[in-house]
Parts: structure tokens; sequence; C-alpha cells
């Protein structure tokens, strides 16, 4: 079992930034693939930047946040991050991470088994 807990989220301007942070624990993979997804009231879950670790990181960003989001982690303190920059109305949605061992999709959400609750990010024009 993996736990997740994000934080960071909150209501900010159009321009301006937020950093969300995904605490984990539990078990440990050698080879594992970490994500930030969203979702708007009345859309589909969509993938916004995911990494995976194996001998090497893979890094992997959807268009729509390319230039703007920023995935990373810190190994030390087992937390996966999402800076998000020049933030948009349209970013206004739940974030939530995922975590699981190798996934060979990391921007779909059906390839994760572990879950956060998710935390709110507003943007306001």
């Amino acid at each position: 079992q993996v736990q997740l807990v994000e934080s960071g989220g909150g209501s900010v301007q159009a321009g301006e930034s937020l950093r969300l942070s995904c605490a984990a624990s539990g078990n440990t993979y050698r080879r594992y693939c970490m994500g930030w997804f969203r979702q708007a009231p009345g859309k589909e879950r969509e993938g916004v930047a995911a990494m995976c670790t194996g001998a090497e990181i893979s890094y992997y960003t959807a268009d729509s946040v390319k230039g703007r989001f920023t995935i990373s982690q810190d190994n030390a303190k087992n937390t996966l991050y999402l800076q998000m920059n020049s933030l948009k109305p349209e970013d206004t949605a739940m974030y939530y991470c995922a975590a699981d061992g190798w996934v060979g999709n990391p921007l779909k959400s059906y390839q994760y088994n572990y879950w956060g609750q998710g935390t709110q990010v507003t943007v306001s024009s």
C-alpha cells in the first residue's frame, strides 16, 4: 500500500503561481511512476505531468501545461511537487497525485492504483 497526501492548493489570480506537494508513505518500489492529474467539474480526469524513476528518470507533460508546469521530486522527503506558473482560469480543477509501480502510459489515470484525496486549485481572471 502507498499513501499519498496532497497540499498546496488555493485560490490565485491569473498569471500567478502555486506549488503543489504530494507526500508519499508506505511501500516503496525500485521502479515507479508518479503523476499529477486534474479534474474539473463535468470533465474527465486528465494527466498533467508525470515522472517515472528507474535506471533513468523519464518526464511526461501534457501539451496544455507544457512550458508552465514542472514536476519534480525530493527523494529525501518522499515528496512529489508540481510547480505551476502563469496559471490560467482553465487550470481551475481538483488536482490529484497518483503513484504505482512502472506504468506503460504515465499520463493515463487508469494506470495508477494509488491516489491522494486531492487539493483544489482555483484561478480567477
